[in-house]
């Protein structure tokens, strides 16, 4: 009787468990693949040289609401979801960080240094913390980030805020798609005061941030 009543409930355990093993699994990246860069307005606009510095990139902090391995995506004014099925490849802070190391990177035509031994040039110190990462699937992108920029030598530090929305379509892949060109005009705002932060002067925020 017990060998019974136990091989139904083993049956169900076998379904269930099948059930949830076929659910597809997709993968995202913030970093785009170099080949496809396409440079915003404001980014075409600026003609910076090769920087006579370079950079460290701190850890990036993300907000735990969306510090999940899932995407977690807004429905409606108060509802989220997180996809089960829709992945970061790394956790969202090594992502937006290696997102914008990259954009920053390419940007300014130097090195990030994080982790590595001190050169000849001198380095600026680079500190971000998300306060917002939001999607919507559809409809918007956005991030609301706080970062900071000084010298290691000494000097100011510049601290400024900024907020990035960009409309994307439907769909995962464009609402990453999204995200990465918020991240990019981050970047963007960042090197706009980097060169004279390194020089010595005392930048404002650019445009679009405060």
């Amino acid at each position: 009787m017990i060998r019974v009543a136990y091989r139904p409930l083993l049956l169900v355990a076998v379904v269930a468990l099948a059930a949830c093993s076929s659910v597809p699994l997709h993968y995202y990246t913030l970093v785009p693949p170099a080949g496809d860069y396409v440079p915003t307005a404001t980014q075409a606009a600026m003609t910076l040289p090769s920087a006579s510095f370079q950079f460290e990139l701190l850890p990036v902090s993300v907000p735990a609401q969306v510090d999940q391995p899932q995407l977690v995506v807004r429905q409606g004014g108060q509802g989220v979801a997180m996809l089960n099925g829709e992945r970061w490849i790394a956790p969202l802070g090594d992502e937006v960080r290696s997102a914008l190391s990259a954009d920053l990177t390419r940007q300014l035509r130097t090195q990030d240094v994080s982790g590595l031994p001190a050169g000849a040039k001198p380095v600026l110190r680079i500190k971000l913390d998300l306060r917002r990462f939001d999607s919507e699937p559809g409809r918007y992108a956005l991030i609301d980030a706080a970062w900071s920029i000084r010298s290691l030598k000494g000097g100011a530090t510049l601290a400024c805020t900024s907020r990035i929305s960009e409309t994307v379509g439907p769909g995962y892949d464009a609402l990453v798609q999204g995200h990465q060109r918020a991240i990019a005009e981050l970047a963007t705002q960042i090197a706009i005061v980097a060169g004279p932060l390194a020089a010595g002067q005392t930048p404002a925020c650019p445009d679009g941030a405060k």
